[in-house]
């Protein structure tokens, strides 16, 4: 008898004539196809926070069709949460986010698999957690588990999809510091993790705002499993709402960076 666990790993390897009909709209797209719509099956992919920029980007990857989500986030649904993120309602209120989330999920899309952890991510057990990952994507509210994020994925390899936003401005980017010509996220920042920083409870947040950058996170993290269009990593996508400009900036990579290649030794 073939387990459930055998029949999952078969039932990744092919497109059903459901899945055919459910991502037609990607197949039909020659940079997608049905060798990329099978990348996507086959991906898995880490979402650390599952609120303003994680919940629609949960949303889109699981009606994407990625085959495994990892949802990361100790907290729990709050009334004023629901402004903005969208994967709840109001009926989640109390109910951890993580949690909740996997729910909303199965619900979309019952062929994505959910390993939810409703914990706190920190330098500590950043490896452990995005262990298997293809691609981590970031949309954390505070810049110390920023940047244990980072590390983690520097360290293993791992793409990393930044995303963050603040009133009516969004800012993103794809980071592969490990790459002789790729900055990492400290080489954007920096390294201190005590800098001072302003919460969406205290300055304000645009709901839709968030609902931009989650759904642009979620195609950076598709474009990094597929491969379509221009490489993103290495460049800074800055949006603003109130003046409505897009713009992009190329980030270099700082040579006195953790994430530099030391020098060769002096022959």
């Amino acid at each position: 008898m073939v387990s459930r666990d055998d029949r999952v790993r078969l039932e990744r390897l092919i497109l059903t004539n459901n899945d055919l009909e459910r991502y037609a709209r990607h197949i039909v797209l020659k940079e997608v196809g049905g060798a990329g719509q099978m990348a996507l099956r086959r991906a898995t992919v880490a979402v650390v926070g599952a609120g303003g920029i994680g919940s629609p980007a949960l949303q889109y990857l699981a009606a994407a069709g990625i085959g495994r989500l990892i949802v990361i986030d100790d907290d729990t649904v709050d009334l004023s949460n629901l402004q903005r993120q969208t994967i709840f309602g109001t009926a989640d209120i109390g109910q951890r986010k993580a949690a909740a989330a996997a729910i909303a999920i199965a619900a979309l899309n019952a062929n994505v698999d959910v390993e939810m952890h409703s914990v706190r991510i920190d330098a500590d057990n950043a490896a452990a957690l995005i262990a298997g990952a293809d691609v981590v994507l970031d949309g954390c509210d505070n810049f110390a588990t920023r940047l244990a994020v980072a590390d983690a994925a520097l360290d293993a390899g791992i793409p990393l999809v930044s995303a963050a936003v603040g009133q009516f401005e969004g800012q993103l980017a794809t980071f592969r510091g490990w790459e002789a010509d790729k900055p990492c996220y400290r080489c954007f920042v920096g390294n201190d993790p005590d800098r001072a920083e302003a919460s969406c409870a205290e300055q304000g947040v645009l709901g839709a705002m968030t609902g931009v950058m989650g759904s642009l996170a979620a195609l950076e993290v598709m474009r990094a499993i597929v491969g379509f269009g221009d490489d993103s990593a290495g460049k800074l996508l800055l949006v603003d709402a109130l003046a409505f400009r897009f713009r992009t900036i190329t980030l270099p990579k700082d040579p006195g960076c953790r994430c530099a290649p030391a020098p060769s030794p002096a022959p």
